[in-house]
């Protein structure tokens, strides 16, 4: 039953190429470290009913990705998928995460996989919900190269004309949550709502979230280096679905056949935040996977299974 209780993380700050980010820490530091990543245009409190009930077995740590929540906006210039990845290793490195088990949403999916294809040693485990996978046209590698920088001016070009949208009151921002994910309860999309929007000068609300993070990059990885990469991961994989997600998902269109040791799952009645829609499928299915993997990784280096820097 998804439920909020008196457990609270508390709030922290690092640096990465010169941006103040922000990250919740749950506590339990003695504990395996399992990192949340957030999704595009989300927010770290997106994981709050998760993270409250991992962090009673796990080191919970959450990041806002630059440009979303409480961490810092980009001056001039946009967002890659490259500077999420290297502020992400910033956080696994200078908090002394490492081995970390990870669990990512959408565009989070993405990077949590590039990370672990790029550190596999950095990585024990990586649960992916409906991460973005193999989009048709997603690369450009299709286009020419001139093709592909002319529609990134023309798609900057836009984004710089267009303003934060300011909600009137409160309720007004709660009632685009809940028309953007009707699978909701009123529970979740006041705390969803709340926590993802904050109030201007005049008393309106915009969301947290930099418009530039709308914007593709001129040049992003192409399939091959994606596949190469994910061919590269070394830990056990978890890829959840909602039956009724996004197309062309990490775990579809048969891209689980370029994981080594991989799982896939499809969460019924769910759809592209299927850890909100399913909260117990999902918290069931997540927990087993972890403690399963654990386990097994304790027996293997002869330990009890009980201490992550065994």
């Amino acid at each position: 039953m998804l439920t909020m209780t008196d457990r609270r993380p508390t709030s922290h700050s690092y640096i990465s190429q010169r941006l103040r980010l922000h990250y919740l820490d749950w506590g339990n530091a003695a504990a395996q470290p399992l990192v949340l990543v957030h999704g595009a245009q989300d927010h770290c409190h997106a994981w709050d009913w998760l993270a409250e009930v991992l962090a009673e077995t796990y080191h919970v740590v959450v990041p806002d990705l630059r440009g979303h929540g409480d961490s810092s906006w980009v001056q001039g210039s946009s967002y890659h998928q490259t500077d999420y990845l290297y502020d992400l290793d910033q956080l696994i490195t200078q908090r002394e995460l490492a081995p970390a088990l990870m669990i990512s949403h959408s565009m989070g999916g993405t990077l949590a996989s590039l990370y672990a294809g790029v550190f596999p040693e950095q990585v024990r485990a990586l649960v992916i919900i409906e991460g973005v996978g193999l989009w048709p046209g997603l690369s450009g590698a299709e286009q020419p190269v001139q093709a592909r920088l002319a529609e990134w001016i023309r798609n900057t070009r836009q984004l710089a004309g267009r303003t934060p949208r300011r909600y009137p009151t409160a309720a007004d921002a709660l009632r685009r949550m809940q028309s953007a994910n009707p699978h909701l309860s009123p529970e979740q999309a006041r705390h969803l709502a709340a926590s993802g929007s904050q109030r201007n000068e005049d008393g309106s609300y915009s969301w947290k979230y930099d418009n530039y993070t709308h914007a593709w990059p001129a040049l992003r990885l192409r399939e091959d280096e994606l596949v190469t990469l994910w061919q590269r991961i070394t830990c056990p994989v978890l890829i959840l679905n909602g039956t009724e997600g996004y197309p062309h998902r990490i775990g579809q269109d048969g891209t689980e056949r370029h994981f080594r040791d991989v799982e896939v799952r499809a969460i019924a009645n769910a759809g592209h935040w299927a850890h909100h829609d399913r909260f117990d499928d999902v918290r069931e299915i997540v927990q087993d996977f972890l403690s399963r993997v654990t386990q097994r990784q304790g027996n293997r280096r002869g330990g009890s299974g009980d201490g992550w820097h065994a």
